[in-house]
């Protein structure tokens, strides 16, 4: 909702105030369709051109991320603490082998029924049974766990910014694109050059118009968007690095506490809980 609020004040602003000043709107209307079409099309092309199909399929879903904001809050680090205590503490107390009736059939365990929205999530699921079956096999080198699982966070985050990329390079685009609008209205003004002055006035009026816009669009709309990908990806990120960081914890050697307050401590702090918060929270653990 930020963004939509934001980016309706940023139209009232613009436009209120070229109002207010006694700036004629009619011509600013009339050509704004045709600059629209041909700066929108040209960088809706360009972007088409300089992305996959696979790519491309993950636009929507990327500017839903923009509109809704991160997928988690601060129950669901809560949750996802209590779930790496759960199996921090089994494979401590009874070791590694007790994990496989909840890592082999995730679906149906005990210890992700107990988090539902975590069982669901499948990416989250199969990073924490995946890299629980390698340390079953004896890859309990926390240096090394660290290593392999620091490149797969790594390679997530670029694939999940990949639009966000994309998306900022044609906000860098537009301000030309719209030149190119302008110089296209420029040519049209001047193959009609015998015509009155106040019908060039208006014609180059609205030539003006496509660099207005491409420069809104780039520094108004577009590139905010972009950025706004980037953050809310990067975000949801430190919820994946969380199951890295107590994993890590746990091989070092650490009690299980000790692991999930260290991975406390990771947590961006406007969804980090207090000590006291998660310590009633693993106390509580309805876990069998």
């Amino acid at each position: 909702m930020l963004v939509i609020g934001g980016l309706v004040f940023l139209l009232l602003c613009v436009f209120g105030s070229f109002v207010a000043s006694g700036g004629a709107i009619a011509p600013l209307l009339a050509s704004m369709p045709f600059e629209l079409l041909t700066i929108l099309g040209a960088g809706i092309g360009t972007f088409i051109m300089a992305n996959s199909m696979g790519d491309l399929k993950h636009v929507p879903a990327a500017f839903k991320s923009a509109l809704k904001g991160p997928s988690y809050g601060k129950r669901d680090y809560m949750d996802l603490l209590g779930l790496l205590f759960f199996f921090t503490r089994l494979a401590q107390s009874q070791g590694l082998m007790a994990l496989e009736s909840h890592i082999e059939t995730p679906t149906e365990s005990t210890a992700f029924a107990a988090y539902p929205k975590i069982r669901d999530n499948e990416r989250a699921r199969d990073m924490i049974c995946d890299y629980l079956r390698m340390m079953s096999m004896n890859m309990d080198d926390a240096f090394q766990i660290d290593d392999v699982m620091t490149r797969e966070l790594a390679k997530n985050l670029k694939e999940e910014t990949h639009i966000s990329h994309g998306m900022q390079q044609l906000a860098d685009a537009l301000p030309a694109l719209g030149i190119v609008a302008a110089v296209l209205g420029v040519i049209k003004t001047m193959g009609s050059i015998t015509k009155p002055p106040e019908v060039l006035g208006e014609m180059i009026a609205g030539a003006l118009v496509g660099t207005f816009l491409g420069v809104l669009l780039a520094y108004g709309i577009v590139g905010p968007i972009a950025t706004r990908m980037r953050s809310v990806a990067e975000e949801e990120a430190s919820y994946y690095d969380l199951i890295r960081v107590v994993f890590v914890a746990h091989l070092q050697g650490n009690a299980p506490q000790v692991s999930v307050e260290i991975g406390r401590k990771d947590i961006p702090v406007h969804y980090m809980p207090s000590f006291l918060e998660m310590d009633t929270a693993i106390s509580e653990q309805a876990i069998g």
